[in-house]
């Protein structure tokens, strides 16, 4: 039996599969989409752009000096809260579900990174 090997984020392809899974997922969350609609008012058309252009800066082109808002400002979910911990589980398992490998990894612990200074 053979077992296919995900691929890493590579592309800008890859970070659009990246966000837009995620954000479909958070959507569709029991849970999280009252929170995340009720608490962030998220533009989305404009929320999407500054996640791919945050994602596709810092893991494909390695910068660190991003200015773009991946997590909105107005967005509050405590880091104690079990809102948090199932959005952060959210996010793995999106990454696990599309890709494996070092970029993927560096998802995950940006990912950490920034929520916790949301």
């Amino acid at each position: 039996m053979a077992t296919t090997t995900l691929p890493d984020i590579r592309t800008e392809g890859d970070i659009k599969t990246l966000v837009d899974s995620f954000c479909q997922h958070l959507y569709n969350d029991e849970v999280l989409a009252p929170a995340f609609n009720a608490m962030a008012r998220i533009h989305w058309p404009y929320h999407l752009t500054s996640m791919y252009q945050y994602w596709s800066s810092t893991l494909l082109s390695g910068r660190t000096d991003v200015n773009s808002e991946a997590i909105p400002h107005n967005l509050v979910l405590p880091v104690t809260s079990p809102h948090f911990q199932r959005w952060v589980n959210l996010f793995y398992g999106t990454v696990a579900e599309h890709f494996s490998g070092s970029k993927a990894e560096e998802a995950k612990l940006k990912m950490m990174s920034m929520a916790s200074r949301a």
